[in-house]
């Protein structure tokens, strides 16, 4: 049996860290609160847009796009959103499976033909032992979310789908649910994707101004640059709620190993004490 001094040790230790995952546990909480209200104001708005694109793609022959154009595929991108630490449970492992998965899918085609665009040093470092070098470097973006950095790698993935450099763009993000729940999605970005309209759905007639075609020019780069950002803010909800989870299983974790340690050394004490009084009383024999 350990000592009571060795037992008390373990216990100090065990209530340092339990204050440090309960301290983390608070600040990822507050950073979630703020990513949440971020992401559920602005997903309806990036939804609702690219139902438009939808409505006019599908129900306009003439609205025709380059970036809709499906080609055989002999160059693809892959943009992987993760985080740049850890203690964020299997958020991060999670993603790297997944983006092994798809790497393998494209493997016929070639390191050289495999374009990875990593968003966060996780999924950094998960590609160059996977043999890949990334395409650019987007770390800053995993912390901190901005627009201005989503709608640079957007400018850059459709300026090389449209100079065929590259022949598809695919995405691999955590959607947001809830605290409690993150979905490991896997979607293509380019070229766009048509949902089949709903049964029974009426297909709308729009008046545009000045016209369909400069709308289109303008609607689609929009829509593309939204989603791209939207998933950066998924992601960014994502690993907090991961981490915030996360620290709240070590936090109770740590409760369950004290009451165990306060019980042990209760019972180390009381065993020291009773031993102590047979020695007296042992002695007082003799």
């Amino acid at each position: 049996m350990a000592s009571l001094k060795e037992i008390k040790s373990r216990i100090q230790s065990v209530k340092s860290t339990q204050k440090i995952t309960s301290a983390m546990k608070m600040v990822s909480s507050a950073k979630l609160r703020k990513a949440q209200k971020t992401i559920e104001n602005f997903f309806p708005y990036e939804q609702r847009l690219n139902g438009l694109l939808n409505s006019f793609l599908s129900s306009d022959t003439e609205s025709t796009t380059v970036f809709a154009e499906v080609r055989d595929v002999k160059r693809v991108a892959i943009v992987v959103f993760a985080s740049n630490s850890s203690l964020c449970g299997g958020y991060n492992s999670n993603v790297v499976k997944r983006f092994s998965q798809t790497l393998e899918q494209y493997r016929q085609l070639g390191h050289e033909h495999i374009l990875v665009f990593p968003v966060g040093k996780k999924v950094a470092k998960a590609s160059h032992k996977l043999g890949f070098e990334p395409h650019a470097n987007y770390e800053s973006m995993a912390d901190k979310p901005t627009y201005a950095e989503a709608l640079d790698l957007a400018d850059n993935l459709m300026q090389l789908f449209l100079n065929k450099d590259i022949d598809k763009v695919e995405l691999i993000y955590h959607h947001f649910k809830s605290k409690s729940s993150q979905v490991l999605v896997s979607e293509t970005l380019l070229p766009i994707q048509l949902a089949a309209p709903a049964k029974g759905a009426v297909a709308l007639d729009y008046i545009v101004e000045p016209d369909r075609v400069t709308l289109m020019e303008e609607l689609i780069p929009k829509v593309l640059r939204l989603k791209i950002y939207t998933a950066l803010l998924d992601a960014n909800a994502s690993e907090h709620a991961a981490r915030t989870m996360a620290m709240q299983i070590a936090t109770d974790n740590a409760d369950d190993i004290l009451q165990e340690l306060s019980l042990l050394y209760n019972k180390s004490r009381q065993q020291a004490i009773t031993n102590e009084l047979l020695d007296i009383l042992g002695g007082s024999f003799k």
